[in-house]
C-alpha cells in the first residue's frame, strides 16, 4: 500500500549552534524548524511526533520557542482535513521536549506508540530536563488507560510492521530508545529519522571539521557514543530509504549514500533543490 507523508510545521526554536552540530559556531544562536508528520493513505491517519507544549517550556533548556496560532497541531492537521480524534496512532521517534508536547491534545482512544526503552530512559534522569514533567506524566496516565499506550521492544524484536506500508525500527542513536519510522510511498521508502540527523548540510553534505568522505559529523546532543551516532547516520544513508526526513531540517532525497536533493512539505512531492556531490579528492 502506497502511503503519503505531509510535513506538519509546529513552529521554530532558537538554540545554540553547537547543540545541533558538535563544535559548530559555539555561542551563536540559530533558528531551526520543528516538524511533525502526518501519514495518509492507509485505513486511518497516523501522526509522528507532536512538537513542544508551549513557548515557555523551551526556556527550561535555555532555548526560545517560536510557536504561533498557525503552528498549533489542530490547525496543522486541519490543513489536511484531519482532526485529532481521527488519528489512530501517534508515533514518537523519541520523547524529548520538542517531540512529545502535544500528546494530551489527542483522545485516549488514539494510541501513542513508543519504544519501551525510550520511556525507561525518559525517567532515568540521564538527559534531564529534556523530558519535561507534564509530558511524561501524561504518558503515565496513558500507561494506566487500556489501549492508550503501546510499547515496542525494537532492540529485541527487530523491525515491526504497525500497519501495511509502515514499519518501526530501533534507531541506535540520539537517545537509548529512539526509533525510526519507515513509510512506503509511491516514490519509494521514506524514513522519518527524528534527531539522528539535525542538519544535512553541516553533518552530511559538507560536514563540519570532517577529514574525509563518509565521516559524517555528529550532533552536539546525544546520549550514547559518537561512534554509535556516526554508525546510525551511515546506516540511514545506505539503507533502502529514498528519502530521509528529520524533525529539524527539510527532508532529503538520497542516492548511493549521497544527498542529491532537498524536499518540500510532502512525500511524494517535488524536489525543491538539487545538491551537487562533494569532491573530496582533488584532481
Amino acid at each position: 500500500m502506497a502511503l503519503e507523508i505531509k510535513v506538519l510545521d509546529y513552529g521554530d526554536i532558537e538554540l545554540e549552534s553547537s547543540f545541533l552540530v558538535l563544535g559548530r559556531e559555539c555561542g551563536r544562536t540559530r533558528r531551526v524548524p520543528v516538524y511533525g508528520f502526518l501519514i495518509l493513505g492507509g485505513e486511518y491517519p497516523v501522526v509522528v511526533d507532536t512538537g513542544y507544549r508551549d513557548n515557555a517550556i523551551m526556556e527550561s533548556l535555555g532555548m526560545r520557542g517560536l510557536q504561533f496560532h498557525e503552528n498549533m497541531i489542530e490547525r496543522q492537521l486541519a490543513n489536511h482535513g484531519v482532526k485529532p480524534g481521527d488519528v489512530r496512532y501517534v508515533l514518537h521517534t523519541h520523547l524529548h521536549i520538542d517531540h512529545a508536547g502535544k500528546d494530551d491534545h489527542f483522545p485516549m482512544n488514539t494510541t501513542v506508540v513508543i519504544n519501551r526503552r525510550e520511556l525507561e530512559y525518559s525517567v532515568s534522569g540521564l538527559m534531564h530536563p529534556q523530558y519535561p514533567k507534564p509530558d511524561i506524566i501524561h504518558l503515565v496516565e496513558r500507561l494506566h488507560t487500556p489501549g492508550a499506550l503501546r510499547l515496542e521492544d525494537l532492540e529485541i524484536t527487530g523491525p515491526v510492521e504497525l500497519m501495511p506500508g509502515l514499519y518501526l525500527e530501533m534507531a541506535g542513536a540520539h537517545t537509548e530508545g529512539s526509533m525510526n519510522v519507515h513509510v512506503d510511498t509511491a516514490e519509494g521508502r521514506a524514513t522519518l529519522c527524528g534527531d539522528v540527523i539535525y542538519d544535512f548540510h553541516d553533518q552530511i553534505i559538507q560536514p563540519d571539521r570532517s577529514f574525509g568522505p563518509e565521516e559524517y559529523q555528529v550532533t552536539g546532543n546525544h546520549g550514547g557514543s559518537k561512534r554509535a551516532e556516526k554508525g546510525a547516520i551511515r546506516k540511514l544513508m545506505y539503507s533502502d530509504a529514498r528519502f530521509l526526513l528529520p524533525v529539524h531540517d527539510k527532508g532529503a532525497k538520497i542516492e548511493n549514500g549521497k544527498v542529491v536533493g532537498r524536499l518540500g512539505m510532502s512525500v511524494p512531492g517535488p524536489t525543491v533543490e538539487s545538491v551537487p556531490a562533494r569532491n573530496w579528492f582533488p584532481a
